[in-house]
Parts: C-alpha cells; structure tokens; sequence
C-alpha cells in the first residue's frame, strides 16, 4: 500500500524530495543498527576502546536528525503537504526523534561499556545483556525494514515483541539486585549491568515506537498508547 500516490504529483522534483526524505530516514536507521551493535560487542567482549568510540560517534546521528528535520519543515512550508504526504512527514519527524534517542542509549552503552572493562568480567561474558542486546537489535532492524517496505503486518509483529523485552530486562534486574544483595563488592559492575539493560530496554521501546509511525502512515490510525498493537484494531 502506498502512502501517497507519488504519480499524481505534479512536480517531479517533490517526489524526488519525499523519496529523498525516506532513504535519508533508512540511512539514519542504519547508522543507529551500527551504533547499536558496536556497543553490544564492546560490553560482550569488553572492549573499552570500541565502547569510547561508539559514545564519540554520536554526533553523526545527530547531524542526521538535525539534517532530516531541516528538509521536512522546509516541505511542510513550501508544499503545504495533504493526507497521506503529510501523514509520511509527521511520521518521519516522529521516526527520526526516536532514532536520535536510540543513539543516545547506545552512546551511554557504550560508555558503561567501557566502564565494565575495567572490572571483573563474569563467566559468562555478559550472556543476558547479549541475549537482549541481539533481540532489541533484531526489533530495530525489522521495525527500519517495516519502515522502507510500508509493512504493517511487520510493525504489528515487531511491536508485539516488545512484551517479551521488558520480561528479560526485569530478569536482569532482578538478578543483579540478588547478586548485590549477596555480595556488596558486586554493586558497581551490577549497577552498570542494570543501567545497560535500561538503555537497551529503552531501545526495544523505541523500536515500537517506530512501528505505531509506520502503521499511522499507512492506515491513518494512531496506535500510540493504546495498549498492546491489536491487528483486528488496524485493519483496512
């Protein structure tokens, strides 16, 4: 389903604007999923200088954000967009301000990152957060894929996955809190255990986010708040 009927516009140089638009919000999404999966690997593998990196980085996605939002209010004032056209640029300003809010998580995750390299790594190598980190990360890349396809049955699904995010993030809570309750030389590195899973958890939020844009865009119905994503609620 398309969002707007690009054909009968009648200058060529606004669908190359909107078409614009969209490829810069994938390339956004894509730089993010990056960011994102550098800070994953820097907390597994312990890796300080990557996790510095990965904090240092950010202002690229800022730039984007910055960039992006720039050309929507010029489109917003020039083309006084209608419907489904303005419904794509509400929902790219929307987008865009998420992805910019996943990169501050991975800025911070990578930081703490670097944090836990100087401390005693555990057994396991972090095997939680790599479980979450990977399942936020798989959200985001389907949530930016629903996103370029107009997919509302992939936002619904990947919305839904949401649910089962908050579920492991308070398993790792609730596991450091034991941890620091048994041995009190274990509270710093089980803090920042807990505050890498916030900030992933917070990214599984965005993701969602993302979806109830890419089902607005589409179908014209706002989900946000609404509970769990119901397809039966959405339907055309």
């Amino acid at each position: 389903m398309q969002v707007s009927d690009l054909g009968d516009h009648i200058s060529r140089r606004y669908d190359q604007d909107l078409e614009q638009l969209r490829s810069d919000v994938l390339k956004m999404g894509g730089l993010v999923e990056s960011q994102l999966q550098s800070a994953i690997t820097a907390i597994v593998s312990g890796d300080s200088e990557l996790g510095l990196k990965v904090a240092e980085d950010d202002y690229k996605v800022n730039k984007l954000e910055v960039d992006i939002d720039e050309q929507c209010r010029r489109l917003l004032a020039t083309r006084s967009p209608a419907a489904g056209d303005l419904r794509l640029i509400v929902a790219i300003i929307k987008t865009i301000t998420d992805l910019e809010r996943i990169g501050d998580e991975a800025e911070k995750i990578g930081y703490l990152a670097s944090k836990l390299a100087a401390m005693d790594r555990p057994s396991d190598s972090y095997r939680e957060l790599k479980t979450l980190g990977n399942h936020v990360s798989v959200m985001l890349r389907d949530a930016m894929n629903s996103f370029a396809r107009l997919d509302v049955d992939e936002a619904i699904r990947v919305a839904q996955e949401d649910d089962q995010v908050d579920e492991e993030y308070d398993a790792i809570a609730r596991q450091c809190i034991t941890f620091m309750m048994e041995d009190p030389r274990k509270i710093k590195r089980s803090m920042n255990v807990t505050w890498t899973a916030r900030s992933l958890e917070r990214i599984g939020d965005h993701a969602k986010n993302i979806c109830e844009y890419v089902i607005f865009m589409v179908r014209g119905k706002d989900v946000r708040h609404t509970g769990e994503v119901d397809p039966t609620d959405i339907a055309d």
